[in-house]
């Protein structure tokens, strides 16, 4: 059912909440900017405004925007892949499969690049959300089945990063920011391999976005049209777990983004997919970035760690959801 009769504004829109959650996260924090101050370090790259803004301001809002773009889409695929709208990236194990990957990463090869721990972060991710889909077939066809399954694994992943971390603490320096999940490890040197996480992950998922939703429709009535739904999920589900894993890998264990922004888009545009990733992904941007910016301003002189309040946000819809399908 579409929701909305004018997607092309709606996404016009979702752009625009992005642009201007963006200036606002340049403009605000410990040292305010205005905006004339920040159109002087544009111009003037080695004044004072423009060493704020180019060395700890811009990479900073660059990868919220890149990582809420890609959690955002990547929890719009994964709910419509599995028929699941509990289905988010933290709540099936695809977060902790990513951490855990690129955790692995940094243990067994320090100093890697940061491409290097986007792809383990990759690989975890992906082998997670495997093993939770066949963990879900194989116990039984219920929705609930594949969440609780998704719960149990991310939990023991999530063990796995523990161990190492006690193991190894000179492994992860920063292991309390990564769990919790922050920006604060935001770095100009992770942005390329995101961008490209997201870019290819993105574009990977728009333009397959019919099949996307010919898989909504059931494996049954996909195979009568004439589509191998195996092979298209396989496909949708590396798809989404290099968007989640490149974000995962920046910015650590950020939860429920992928989870509230596809239910926001939903009621905004309606399920099709053309229409419904992209706005995830520009809500997702947006969201991202005011979370950020509010974990950071709110209790100054001191950071709230973003997964926090997001943590904050999301335990309360999450359960929310669990109580409105009480009846399937």
């Amino acid at each position: 059912m579409e929701r909305n009769k004018r997607p092309g504004l709606v996404l016009c829109l979702g752009v625009l909440a992005a642009l201007l959650s963006a200036v606002l996260a340049l403009c605000l924090g410990a040292a305010g900017l205005t905006l004339p101050q920040l159109w002087e370090g544009v111009l003037q790259p080695d004044s004072i405004p423009g060493r704020i803004l180019f060395h700890v301001r811009l990479p900073r809002v660059l990868t919220t925007l890149l990582c809420g773009c890609a959690l955002g889409m990547a929890g719009a695929v994964l709910q419509t892949v599995l028929h699941n709208s509990l289905a988010g990236p933290n709540i099936i194990g695809v977060n902790a499969g990513a951490g855990l990957g690129a955790v692995a990463c940094m243990a067994l090869a320090p100093g890697a690049a940061a491409l290097q721990v986007s792809l383990w972060a990759f690989v975890g991710a992906l082998a997670a959300v495997g093993c939770v889909y066949l963990v879900g077939r194989a116990a039984g066809s219920s929705r609930l089945t594949l969440v609780l399954s998704g719960v149990a694994l991310g939990s023991l992943l999530t063990a796995g990063i523990d161990a190492i971390t006690t193991f190894m603490p000179d492994v992860l320096a920063s292991a309390t920011q990564f769990k919790q999940g922050s920006a604060a490890m935001a770095s100009a040197a992770a942005l390329p391999p995101l961008a490209l996480a997201v870019g290819v992950g993105g574009a990977g998922v728009l333009a397959l976005s019919r099949e996307l939703d010919l898989l909504a429709l059931g494996d049954e009535t996909a195979f009568s049209l004439g589509m191998r739904p195996g092979r298209y999920r396989l496909a949708f589900l590396m798809l989404a777990c290099l968007m989640a894993g490149g974000a995962i890998a920046v910015m650590g264990l950020v939860g429920f983004v992928g989870l509230l922004v596809p239910h926001m888009a939903r009621l905004l545009t309606g399920s099709e997919g053309r229409r419904l990733l992209p706005l995830s992904g520009v809500l997702g941007a947006a969201f991202l970035t005011l979370c950020d910016l509010a974990a950071r301003t709110l209790f100054a002189p001191y950071e709230l760690p973003v997964g926090i309040l997001l943590s904050a946000l999301g335990a309360p819809f999450f359960l929310g959801l669990l109580i409105r399908r009480r009846g399937a």
